[in-house]
């Protein structure tokens, strides 16, 4: 079940959802609007081979901008650290965005209890696209979770505040 405006807030002030910074501004009717940091990892080069790195490039954008180019994906963080030991985080883009071609968290939205930290988000445009640091890029919706919660979330990628590249070239190691 989704919690709606009036209970991510409740629980916000409960402490059971950590958003921070905070700003009710940004709550809609049943999710709460993240924004973008302003650095941006940009992958140079994609392995062939899954027990290789990938490179990257680092990019810090500034209020003028920076536009994304079509045909590489890039990777970028929330601004806000978001994360609950009750509820489970599920992260999407904004349709606005969506609608110019701008696709966000398509293979890895859903978060896990206990994961709270600022989340690395998958940026992939279709068409140029201009982004600003602080801009409203995404929204995270808050689930109840049925049944125990006897194990939360205590993976690789939980202890970075910036873009964090993939590591799953050392599960092949």
């Amino acid at each position: 079940m989704i919690l709606s405006r009036q209970e991510i807030l409740n629980n916000v002030k409960a402490g059971k959802i950590n958003v921070s910074p905070f700003d009710e501004s940004l709550l809609n009717p049943n999710s709460y609007d993240y924004r973008i940091d302003s650095k941006l990892l940009e992958i140079d080069s994609l392995p062939i081979n899954p027990k290789c790195e990938t490179s990257y490039r680092e990019i810090d954008f500034t209020d003028d901008g920076y536009v994304l180019s079509p045909n590489k994906v890039y990777l970028a963080n929330t601004y806000e650290e978001i994360g609950s030991y009750e509820f489970v985080p599920l992260l999407i883009g904004k349709t606005e965005l969506g609608k110019l071609g701008l696709f966000l968290q398509i293979t890895a939205d859903l978060g896990n209890l206990g994961a709270k930290h600022r989340w690395t988000l998958e940026l992939k445009a279709v068409q140029p696209i201009k982004i600003y640091p602080m801009m409203r890029i995404g929204q995270v919706s808050f689930w109840k979770v049925c049944g125990e919660r006897d194990k939360f979330y205590d993976g690789k990628y939980d202890k970075f505040s910036g873009p964090k590249s993939s590591e799953i070239y050392k599960e092949f190691m």
